[in-house]
């Protein structure tokens, strides 16, 4: 007898096999039903997975998790799949995280959940015998999330210290502000494509499959998975290094332009490569398993097909569910033509002005109605924008990665610096955001050249500067029929030195002109 081997769940392989002939057909027309259902946060992720260079390695997910099953199928074949009902509960959950996922359009909630129904649907019809032995190719399966650019400021906030620590230990003088610095040669700037996060989401999703099937010890697994989330992040910083000094160095005449990308995906290619010959030498031998039944086995409980229709058919209503809410909410709160238009006034005699204060508009996508203009008063002027968002969907909502004061790509702003302040504008303490912007090019000298930024967000006449409670907010007034009216408000003043006059230009400006802002906002509707 094979000591590796393992017994069979069932008494009889007929039952075996007779209970995985009406398991599959109830599995796969759950999964069918599912990405039915669900076809949109589903085209949604592999459209991003097209357009995504740091996510392409996505399309490579499913098959790897298919194989990783079928390497598993003696094992499997073994197991009576019995119904977990346990599951549904798990089922009913994700069901509703999808539904407030959608309903403030997080994509990163609707696929993530969307690959939570399809994982549940395996113990739900298949038990936990079968799961057990497939957990981590199902696992697997959430690296197919586009999920990850969260992590993408402090990645470049990282590798431009990094990149002047390392200059300014070279022997070259540098001068930074922000994300930008300058050096005898030329100008830099780290932006999105320098921060390296493309390589670390690779790195995580190929290192974890390599200790999968690498390792045998979890703590080996768990060690390798950690370096392969380091290893690219000292990669990309090394690399970023060496660019700039080959730039440097050539007159920049090299790692410019295409050769840089170029440039970063050899030194990340090599770099990884190398990882996997290192963490190759500590390889442990796969114990395969074969299934083999011997005298003494305990029997499985029966199988019934009427518990597993049961429990699929509960399943699929749950999976449903969501859809039919999100059809009731969007038709009660109907469609209205939002009007937003800048009073010639606001409070305490702070008149409209021309010229602006600045050039300067923040960069926040598709709002359904918005003002840009200037108030002064007693010598005091300040900007204001007001982008308002209403119905919100994917293609149009108030907190967004790509709703920011200044883009990387932006010819005239950057952002130098950000932080938070408390205030007190409505009769109570708040936290609002603060920003420093300049002009782009570092040898403007001109004090108009920089503005002193607050922003927070409006939600059905609450504030909060809270990303996460903007969106809760805005999930909380949907479900309560109060619909999703949101804003952003963007006030902004000129800062020519570090002192605090700009701040008390803001706070000023907001304590005396909140009031009137609300009302606006609030007729909006």
């Amino acid at each position: 007898m094979n000591p590796n081997a393992v017994p069979l769940s069932a008494g009889s392989s007929a039952t075996t096999a007779s209970a995985w002939r009406q398991a599959l057909p109830a599995l796969l027309v759950l999964l069918v039903w599912i990405l039915f259902l669900y076809r949109d946060t589903g085209i949604a992720m592999v459209t991003i997975w097209y357009r995504s260079e740091t996510f392409a390695h996505a399309f490579l997910v499913p098959p790897i998790s298919l194989w990783l099953i079928w390497r598993q199928r003696h094992l499997i074949s073994a197991q009576t799949p019995q119904p977990m009902v346990s599951a549904l509960v798990f089922a009913a959950g994700a069901a509703f995280a999808w539904l407030l996922g959608d309903l403030v359009a997080i994509n990163a909630v609707t696929q993530l959940t969307l690959i939570t129904l399809l994982v549940l649907a395996v113990p739900v019809v298949l038990g936990w015998a079968v799961t057990r032995l497939i957990f981590f190719p199902l696992g697997f399966l959430f690296f197919a999330v586009p999920i990850g650019e969260f992590v993408m400021p402090q990645l470049m906030e990282w590798t431009a210290d990094f990149t002047v620590m390392a200059l300014r230990l070279s022997g070259i003088p540098v001068y930074r502000e922000g994300l930008q610095f300058v050096i005898p040669s030329g100008q830099w700037s780290v932006v999105e494509a320098c921060s390296g996060v493309r390589y670390l989401l690779a790195s995580l999703t190929v290192g974890t499959l390599f200790a999968y099937l690498n390792y045998q010890s979890n703590r080996r697994r768990m060690v390798f998975v950690l370096v392969s989330i380091l290893v690219p992040v000292l990669a990309n910083w090394m690399r970023a290094y060496l660019i700039v000094m080959l730039g440097h160095l050539s007159g920049n005449k090299l790692a410019a332009g295409v050769d840089h990308l170029i440039y970063g995906w050899v030194f990340f290619g090599v770099v990884i490569m190398l990882m996997f010959i290192i963490g190759a030498r500590w390889a442990e031998p796969d114990k395969v398993r074969f299934p083999q039944v011997f005298d003494g086995a305990a029997p499985a409980p029966m199988f019934s097909a009427a518990k597993l229709w049961t429990v699929a058919g509960v399943f699929a209503v749950l999976a449903a569910l969501p859809s039919v809410a999100n059809w009731a909410i969007d038709r009660a709160e109907g469609a209205v033509t939002v009007q937003l238009n800048a009073p010639v006034a606001l409070a305490a005699n702070w008149q409209a002005v021309t010229p602006a204060v600045a050039d300067f508009k923040p960069a926040f996508d598709n709002p359904s109605a918005e003002i840009n203009t200037s108030y002064a008063s007693q010598g005091q002027a300040v900007g204001l924008y007001l982008g308002y968002y209403q119905h919100q969907d994917y293609n149009r909502k108030l907190v967004s990665s790509s709703n920011v004061l200044v883009s990387s790509k932006d010819p005239k702003w950057a952002q130098v610096s950000f932080g938070t302040r408390p205030v007190n504008i409505i009769g109570q303490p708040m936290v609002v955001r603060t920003s420093a912007l300049r002009q782009s090019s570092l040898t403007t000298s001109d004090s108009q050249s920089r503005l002193l930024v607050w922003q927070i967000y409006w939600i059905n006449g609450r504030l909060t500067s809270n990303d996460y409670l903007a969106k809760f907010y805005s999930a909380f007034y949907r479900l309560t029929g109060q619909g999703d009216e949101s804003a952003v408000i963007v006030v902004y003043t000129p800062q020519e030195d570090q002192t605090s006059s700009a701040q008390t230009v803001l706070e000023t400006f907001m304590t005396q002109n909140y009031a009137a802002i609300n009302t606006l906002l609030l007729a909006a509707r």
